[in-house]
């Protein structure tokens, strides 16, 4: 499904920000920065709301949908998106994001930049795509659903060596399990028979890419009304290398990993798990259960390249952010 265009003229949109302070280094700048570039363009100076350990972004969200925006912009990583989201979904506010996390992975499918001058002018350009989202209980996601490795992977990896070298951690703590015990699952898709299997990981995806760019899922597409199930069944280091090696070939088949498509997917283990929604931990549990909310929410996404040329304040917006991240940077 390719972008809505949506029309230039309109006047200023009412916005909100919200952030994730343990992501951001100055967020005296970084609230100059969004304040003067809306400004710049006639928008209403937003409002702003910070993230807390006891609510990651769902609160804060809800607040600012409830007065009246029509742009939330999140500044934070895959885990405060995925907390905003809950609240945005069945919403027509759309959902602007700024990454400043380590693997920025819903940002990274789209398609998007970890510019900040180019993440709110992304939003002032009015481009919107509409995303589906997946469902686990009170909660969604928009990248992976996942149990067993992925989630230990996830567990292992410490926030300090994300911080030092950034997605590359992830490899860290996935060498610490590699060689660990399989899962007995049974994974009933939609209302076909269940499937058995011996897996190290089934990963509920919305949209293909893993970090560093890796494309585990080629087909897996967001707006498409389907989540993809990959069932990872290595058994040996020798599978993890040929498994990793065709995925970076970016072969259409992948040895030790099946895929399949569905709407409802239900994964049940022989014994407690852990689990994760978009990188963030969940509580260990035997069963997963995941389906897709079609069309969930709204998506500022950079306008089509045949669409027109911008108005001359959109070239102001990027002159006037580039100035403004240049004046914080002291360059």
């Amino acid at each position: 499904m390719t972008a809505v265009e949506q029309p230039w003229e309109r006047p200023g949109l009412r916005s909100a920000v919200v952030i994730n302070p343990v992501k951001i280094i100055d967020v005296d700048a970084l609230r100059r920065i969004v304040d003067d570039t809306l400004g710049a363009v006639g928008w209403p100076e937003p409002l702003w709301f910070t993230t807390t350990a006891e609510d990651p972004g769902r609160g804060q969200t809800r607040q600012a949908v409830e007065a009246g925006v029509e742009v939330v912009f999140v500044c934070g990583g895959d885990g405060t998106v995925r907390s905003c989201l809950s609240a945005l979904t069945g919403t027509d506010v759309a959902l602007a994001v700024l990454p400043t996390g380590t693997g920025n992975l819903l940002a990274a499918n789209l398609g998007l930049s970890n510019d900040l001058a180019a993440g709110i002018e992304v939003a002032i350009e009015r481009g919107r795509r509409r995303l589906d989202v997946g469902r686990v209980g009170d909660d969604v996601f928009a990248v992976m659903a996942g149990m067993g490795f992925d989630a230990q992977m996830l567990g292992s990896t410490s926030e300090i060596t994300k911080a030092r070298i950034g997605w590359p951690a992830y490899v860290v703590g996935a060498l610490r399990h590699l060689r660990g015990r399989p899962m007995r699952v049974s994974i009933r898709i939609d209302d076909a028979p269940p499937l058995h299997r011996r897996a190290r990981s089934v990963l509920v995806a919305n949209v293909g890419r893993l970090q560093g760019g890796v494309r585990l899922l080629a087909d897996a597409e967001p707006d498409d009304g389907h989540l993809d199930v990959a069932v990872l069944t290595p058994r040996t280091l020798r599978h993890w290398l040929a498994l990793g090696w065709a995925v970076l070939r970016r072969r259409r088949r992948v040895p030790n990993m099946e895929v399949f498509r569905g709407r409802r997917v239900e994964i049940v283990s022989n014994r407690a798990q852990p689990r994760e929604l978009d990188g963030d931990l969940i509580t260990p549990g035997r069963k997963l259960v995941a389906e897709v909310v079609p069309q969930a929410f709204w998506l500022c996404v950079p306008r089509p390249a045949h669409a027109p040329d911008l108005a001359a304040d959109a070239d102001a917006v990027a002159e006037r952010g580039d100035e403004l991240v240049d004046e914080v940077s002291g360059e």
